[in-house]
């Protein structure tokens, strides 16, 4: 499963500080890994990972893409974790605040 966060235009970018610092606050365990073709945020003990877009350390959006079998308390976490920045999500019908 995959949900698409971004920022709205009128919203000054995450920096990647922040998005990992939210995710410590649920107390997960982010590291991030900077690749040419783009961020990636893993968590220990998780298969799923974050994809980020961010360009000089700034993120507008990302993709959570959860694993199979992995519970639903992550995502809860994971989305508490956006919220907190002023994240939304987007699906085939529009945005959504989290």
């Amino acid at each position: 499963m995959e949900v698409r966060l971004h920022l709205p235009e009128f919203e000054t970018p995450s920096a990647i500080t922040e998005v990992l610092s939210a995710l410590k606050s649920q107390k997960l365990n982010p590291k991030h890994e900077k690749k040419d073709w783009g961020d990636w945020i893993h968590f220990k003990g998780y298969k799923t990972v974050i994809s980020i877009e961010s360009m000089r350390g700034l993120a507008r959006s990302a993709t959570l893409e959860f694993a199979e079998g992995e519970d639903d308390e992550l995502e809860l976490k994971f989305i508490a974790a956006f919220r907190s920045l002023g994240w939304y999500g987007t699906d085939e019908d529009g945005e959504y605040q989290l």
